[in-house]
């Protein structure tokens, strides 16, 4: 089983910058997709970045341009670098498998706020 520790969200004004972490166990890691997803508050769960193992990306349309997903492969963590942020970008944002594993994460907050 897979388990997966997010970090690095915070605090932050309209048009700055926050860079996420997603620590993971378990060799699948390698092998697999991966992507950040983010939930709203009244919002369905949204995946807004993958990778895949070879570091091929895609964005959701929302975030392309502002947002840059990488991953470590050696350590098996994944990064999200989240530039120009919006208050629209306020969310619980976890990484998971693209499709995603069984559990997920805690999460970790990031709010965009004057």
């Amino acid at each position: 089983q897979v388990q997966l520790v997010e970090s690095g969200g915070g605090l932050v004004q309209p048009g700055g910058s926050l860079r996420l972490a997603c620590a993971a166990s378990g060799s699948i890691f390698s092998i697999y997709v991966m992507g950040w997803y983010r939930q709203a508050p009244g919002k369905q769960r949204e995946l807004v970045a993958v990778t895949t193992k070879g570091g091929s990306t895609d964005y959701a349309d929302s975030v392309k341009g502002r947002f840059t997903i990488g991953r470590d492969n050696a350590k098996n963590t994944v990064y999200l670098q989240m530039n120009s942020l919006k208050p629209e970008d306020t969310a619980v944002y976890y990484c998971n498998g693209a499709p995603p594993f069984d559990s997920w994460g805690q999460g970790t907050q990031v709010t965009v706020s004057s």
